[in-house]
């Protein structure tokens, strides 16, 4: 069992635009941890968006890979930076659309258009170098080699980055954001320290797991424990349950499918990566012996190689893990449709550049993008796997059957995975060869004045613990902490180079000293 070190939040008044109690509603969303002069010269989730936007770490994000370099495809693909800018349009057309369907039964605003706006653009922040293949490598580091509980996790560091690690005028750490808006940038909002009686009074979400022996792992989460007493208290402000997303961090949440559902899709089309031929082999050896993959066993099913398997084990999978909403013909309709509007009408045509190949991809990424956003309702919290915003059942079968394609046919790649395991040396190195420093009694002072920074921060917050949750080791896992903060910060070229240099392999000696 986990331990049990989390109170829930107790139930507090929401955002909720156009209630009685407005005034005092808002006054807790709009709550900083430090007092901020700027609160009089805009309003309070307006500030916050700028913060986000001006900070580097945001900017970092241009050089940040999404899922693969666009050296590396040949072609322009997305990088962290393009990805946030499109979830943050669709989760505030998403927000907008919300209000008025809210409005037009009689009712306030549900979901605040700007506060969505800036959980979108703080939603990558603490993503980092390698897009995804980074993010699993340090975890691994941090949890195998430096001892770490909590690990690492793109989510958890963004919420550290949001209240730790980046910098704003009079505050002594972190942007002091709103409390909506730290609220609303937490996916996940708990720690890997989650209590397991908590999970198992209210079900597990999304990102927590029962194990084969009854016990819960946590795979997902948006706070370390040393940030966690910040996100229980932005969600004070907010009308959150226990572990339950804010409605507007559920917009955003479901912004992000969205378009990472999509984009992928154009993407590796222009790169000329999304091969049709096993592609539609795949959806017809599924489409044309339906009612056969539904009657086979599973560990048949599991073994099977030949096409149409993928996407059975696919509909097991969704069934298994959301019953409340997964549906055979639901899933069906998904296939069919992907089929002849992705594999027949668009793959088929290999991309060329030309403006009617153009035009062509617009067309799809629109429709379908539109489609969703245009599914988006609220919902009842009656399951624990569901967030208060949803996709309607065709929208959300739809959505994971174009996020297989991608971990299927370009996630799964050999020529990807051989690069990646190269980009995982990478940051191993670095990770290794950084605490080699930090254990030199003779040349420790010479590491990297931000890495002795953020060593020191960490060591603050361990400081600052509760005595009964306070470990024992915190000297070392401060240290551990800050070589995390470190690497994660770096552009996936500053990784590289860092990487180069430390091994003593640097051909730009000088031009590499500050950026580090």
């Amino acid at each position: 069992m986990l331990p049990d070190q989390i109170t829930p939040p107790a139930d507090t008044a929401r955002l909720g635009h156009g209630t009685a109690d407005q005034d005092a509603v808002v006054g807790n969303a709009a709550s900083r941890v430090f007092a901020d002069h700027d609160d009089a010269r805009a309003d309070p989730w307006s500030i916050d968006l700028e913060r986000i936007q001006f900070s580097p770490y945001f900017s970092r994000l241009s050089a940040v890979t999404q899922v693969v370099s666009p050296s590396i495809s040949g072609a322009p693909v997305h990088n962290r930076l393009t990805h946030t800018l499109k979830v943050s349009a669709i989760a505030r057309v998403v927000a907008l659309q919300l209000n008025t369907i809210s409005r037009r039964a009689g009712e306030g605003d549900v979901c605040n258009a700007t506060v969505v706006e800036a959980a979108a653009y703080a939603h990558d922040l603490g993503h980092p170098p390698f897009g995804h293949l980074g993010e699993s490598t340090l975890n691994r580091l941090a949890r195998e080699e430096l001892d770490l509980p909590d690990g690492f996790e793109g989510n958890a560091q963004t919420y550290r980055i949001l209240v730790s690690l980046d910098v704003v005028e009079n505050a002594p750490r972190g942007l002091n954001l709103t409390a909506a808006v730290r609220a609303a940038s937490a996916k996940y909002p708990w720690a890997p320290s989650v209590a397991a009686d908590d999970v198992e009074r209210i079900g597990p979400p999304r990102g927590i797991r029962r194990s084969p022996d009854g016990a819960y792992r946590v795979h997902k989460y948006s706070a370390y424990d040393l940030d966690l007493a910040d996100l229980d208290e932005a969600r004070q402000g907010v009308d959150a349950e226990p572990l339950r997303q804010s409605i507007e961090g559920a917009v955003m949440d479901l912004a992000d499918d969205i378009a990472y559902s999509v984009h992928d899709v154009d993407d590796f089309y222009r790169a000329g990566i999304l091969d049709h031929a096993p592609i539609a082999a795949e959806f017809r050896g599924w489409l044309d012996d339906v009612l056969e993959w539904r009657a086979r066993d599973d560990d048949e099913v599991r073994a099977e190689l030949a096409p149409g398997a993928g996407l059975e084990r696919l509909r097991r999978k969704m069934r298994r893990d959301d019953p409340w909403i997964a549906d055979d013909e639901a899933f069906l309709a998904a296939v069919s449709d992907v089929d002849a509007e992705m594999v027949t009408d668009l793959l088929a045509r290999p991309f060329d550049g030309s403006l009617t190949a153009e035009r062509r991809l617009a067309a799809f990424t629109d429709r379908w993008i539109r489609r969703f956003q245009e599914s988006a309702r609220l919902r009842p919290l009656d399951t624990p796997r569901a967030g208060p915003v949803v996709l309607s059942p065709w929208a959300w079968h739809h959505v994971e059957v174009l996020k297989f394609v991608h971990k299927r046919f370009v996630l799964s790649r050999p020529d990807l995975a051989i690069q990646q395991r190269g980009m995982s040396r990478i940051l191993a190195r670095s990770v290794r060869a950084l605490g080699e420093w930090l254990d030199d009694d003779l040349d420790r002072a010479r590491t990297p004045r931000r890495l002795r920074e953020l060593i020191a921060l960490a060591r603050e917050q361990y400081s600052a613990l509760p005595a009964e949750h306070r470990p024992a080791d915190a000297e070392r896992l401060a240290r551990s902490r800050g070589i995390v903060d470190y690497v994660a910060s770096l552009t996936d070229a500053q990784a590289f180079a860092l990487s180069e240099a430390i091994s003593g392999r640097a051909d730009r000696l000088w031009a590499l000293g500050q950026r580090l």
